[in-house]
């Protein structure tokens, strides 16, 4: 899927710092800016590191500004916001962009009288690595002036004026880093100068710090004459050997050949689930702790956790066909389940992992058997049961967090300030969504892993099927007594550890979840009362509100201060994750699944815009719940495109049913 943006994109600066890119290196290290090139946020960089995968990332080339001098006359082509009026380029240069492209790699292309540019960055993959390369077109000769602008302190630190900075002949060192680079300009060693006062209009949106200070200490020429002339900088935290123009150019066909085998192997026919497959392939990260893959759960503010994890995989491993990838995180998980749980955070620095979240360890069970069924992985099966009976034990006798089986059999969680559920904001002594005692989605996914497991006892153990089949049925019928409401014709949340509350019954988009799984406990006129409610009230085009708007407590917009931001987090935020559970619930209980998919595809549409909005080719977090047209949170979510991707998945797989079965039919017809 080809992205392509006019002048009509950039009238202004402010227009042109709505859209953005992304590329990632397979360690949590990641290149981002706008679409006019300009840095938007703190954490927006041409070169963020990752010097210990994924989490210990280092703010390392905030930006290459660019200018051209020809004839005596200087023309800026960066675009930059300052609060300085000295600022030394021109805060404009997007007057002279022409055009900007988004497939293989972020291209725009520059234009000046006779003079043409085309600025391309790619990062390598598997190291800490970005390149950017230049095409000079042009009638007279003239210089292209490359000036580099540095920080190399750790990612939401801010530079000081102290730093030092020194240029060798191959690196340039400063905090205790060396970063290592290569160019065939010509490099000019300058004395340090700073430059505070860049403005970045997202942080200030958000109520973050919204003013950023870089230094400089060289820059690189770059002299064409008529004719066409190339240009490149490499920067990277590792000794490269000979890099040359071949080795540039082998790199760039190397980045592009590993996308498009992606898609290939993925086997998705539709343009849009192409793109989501290079999408989702974008989190998948190194950990160097477990010496194993994970996946970030968002850019540009998250680690990998947990609970995203769960929910992500699916998406970006089992629907892209990554199982070497899939079979690496189950693994890490299984290690480091502990007393019934998985972990929420990875351990740093020789650090346990933290391991507060009820619904990662049930998660698992759905992931793992998904995973089963796609690849028969009996070694694995065999490696994992008895991590999986542990977590049934322990969550029937109780561990930490207060999680344990009731005398219903259900699942119950959490007291005081534990947030164990996604819903976990906690603000000092608030907690605006606690959920303590039995929340819908846990007792779904607790019910499911008990369907599982009896499953899989045919694999390992049938004298154990009775068991969990008994367990199951005895959590049904207490769930549908507890949790269904026929006047309503919804889901109750959370059945509240003491008395009652009113967050008990507020309509929110965690029901949906019992709608999907693998097993759930619902009937056809259940499910499709529950589809109907969440459509009423939560449904939007880019997600689902996680409260409904008619609720006293919901909040219509995601922003202001840190406090603002997180009491407006879950209580009426659209999330865009929910929306997949949501589609493929339309779809899997649908009177006419054939007309069905009609409309999906028809209301995915919606998606498609969306993947052109905020971060090109990805899915934000969170938007708006009244108007959700902005990317909020972070601009690209591991959960919202795996999820989203699993949709185009079932759709191609439905579409296929129903082709084969008229392919069928009308043989039948003609036979007959």
């Amino acid at each position: 899927m080809r992205f392509v943006y006019g002048k009509d994109s950039w009238r202004g600066i402010q227009q042109g710092e709505e859209r953005g890119y992304l590329l990632t290196n397979g360690l949590g290290g990641f290149s981002s800016l706008s679409l006019i090139g300009s840095n938007v946020r703190n954490d927006h960089a041409l070169f963020m590191a990752a010097l210990y995968a994924p989490s210990k990332r280092y703010h390392m080339i905030t930006n290459i500004h660019a200018c051209l001098e020809v004839e005596g006359e200087v023309y800026g082509l960066s675009s930059q916001r300052y609060l300085k009026e000295e600022a030394e380029y021109d805060l404009e240069g997007f007057r002279y962009l022409q055009c900007f492209v988004m497939e293989d790699f972020p291209e725009w292309q520059y234009h000046r009288e006779d003079i043409d540019i085309v600025q391309t960055v790619w990062m390598k993959q598997g190291e800490n690595t970005v390149i950017v390369q230049y095409m000079v077109r042009s009638e007279r000769s003239g210089t292209l002036i490359l000036t580099p602008w540095m920080q190399f302190v750790a990612k939401g630190e801010r530079l000081s004026k102290d730093q030092v900075f020194e240029v060798r002949k191959d690196r340039i060192c400063s905090n205790g880093i060396s970063l290592y680079y290569w160019t065939n300009g010509e490099v000019k060693v300058q004395d340090t100068e700073f430059l505070e006062g860049w403005y970045y209009e997202k942080d200030r949106r958000d109520g973050r710090d919204f003013i950023g200070c870089t230094a400089r200490n060289h820059q690189i020429f770059c002299p064409f004459s008529s004719g066409v002339k190339e240009f490149y900088v490499v920067y990277s935290m590792e000794e490269l050997g000979a890099v040359d123009w071949n080795w540039v150019q082998r790199e760039r066909d190397r980045e592009g050949k590993r996308q498009r085998d992606l898609i290939e192997q993925a086997g998705l026919k539709g343009e849009v689930a192409q793109r989501l497959v290079r999408s989702a392939n974008q989190y998948l990260t190194w950990r160097e702790s477990t010496k194993s893959e994970s996946i970030i759960a968002g850019y540009p503010f998250f680690g990998d956790w947990g609970r995203d994890t769960m929910i992500a995989m699916v998406g970006c491993t089992l629907s892209t066909k990554q199982y070497k990838s899939a079979r690496s995180i189950l693994r890490t998980f299984l290690f480091y389940c502990k007393k019934g749980l998985m972990p929420n955070m990875f351990p740093e620095d020789g650090k346990e992992p933290i391991y507060n979240t009820v619904d990662a360890s049930l998660l698992f069970f759905e992931v793992f058997y998904l995973y089963y069924l796609a690849t028969a992985d009996q070694e694995l099966l065999e490696e994992a049961w008895s991590v999986l009976l542990d977590i049934v034990e322990w969550y029937r006798k109780g561990t930490d967090f207060q999680i344990y089986m009731d005398s219903d059999g259900l699942i119950t969680a959490g007291e005081g300030f534990d947030q164990l559920t996604w819903m976990d904001v906690r603000i000092g002594e608030i907690l605006p969504t606690p959920r303590h005692g039995k929340a819908v989605e846990v007792n779904a996914y607790w019910y499911n892993a008990l369907k599982i497991m009896a499953e899989l006892s045919d694999k390992m153990d049938r004298d154990r099927r009775e068991e969990f089949e008994g367990m199951a049925a005895k959590v049904k019928e207490h769930f549908l007594e507890l949790f269904w409401d026929e006047r309503r014709g919804y889901l109750r949340d959370v059945v509240s550890k003491t008395s009652e509350s009113n967050a008990d019954w507020q309509i929110r988009c965690n029901q949906i979840w019992a709608l999907t799984l693998c097993y759930t406990m619902l009937e056809k006129r259940q499910a499709q009362c529950v589809i109907k409610t969440v459509y009423r009230h939560l449904y939007t085009p880019w997600g689902l509100r996680s409260l409904s708007p008619k609720d006293r407590e919901y909040h219509a917009y995601y922003g202001g201060t840190q406090k603002e931001r997180d009491l407006a987090y879950h209580q009426g935020t659209v999330w865009a994750y929910p929306l997949g559970a949501y589609y493929r619930a339309v779809l899997r209980w649908a009177e006419d699944r054939s007309k069905a998919v009609s409309i999906v595809r028809h209301q995915l549409l919606a998606i498609e815009a969306c993947l052109s909005e905020g971060c090109i080719g990805q899915i934000a977090e969170i938007y708006d719940g009244d108007s959700p047209d902005t990317t909020q949170g972070c601009f690209a979510q591991a959960w919202s495109v795996g999820e989203i991707l699993r949709v185009y998945e079932e759709l191609e797989r439905l579409e296929s049913v129903f082709d084969r079965e008229g392919k069928a039919e009308r043989k039948e017809w003609k036979n007959g």
